[in-house]
């Protein structure tokens, strides 16, 4: 009974230590917003950068409704979900993450 009362505490110690997130608001001051502006427009890709309504679509044609929407997308990987990939943003590449039926099953999105 003890260890267990002993765990608790430990938890409830080590939970009010950690701070909590926040999102940025105005408030954080004008640098800050600065900062976030600055961030998401050099992420700024030109035309269509998301494609929700392609999942569950087949993956051979999500590609050819991807390269027929954004003609400045030249690479169009299909990937098998759960793969490695490379963490770094392109804008003119989109993955296309498909299970093994060939069914597109996360949202496609430039980078």
């Amino acid at each position: 009974m003890e260890s267990k009362f002993a765990h608790i505490i430990v938890f409830f110690l080590l939970a009010t230590s950690f701070e909590t997130l926040m999102a940025r608001k105005e408030s954080d001051g004008p640098e800050v917003i600065k900062l976030v502006k600055e961030f998401e427009s050099n992420l700024m890709c030109n035309g269509k950068v998301r494609w929700p309504e392609l999942i569950g679509v087949p993956t051979k044609l999500a590609k050819g409704i991807i390269e027929k929407e954004n003609s400045l997308i030249s690479n169009v990987q299909i990937v098998l979900n759960g793969s490695p990939i490379t963490l770094d943003f392109r804008c003119d590449r989109v993955r296309l993450f498909d299970n093994i039926l060939g069914y597109v099953v996360a949202m496609p999105v430039v980078g």
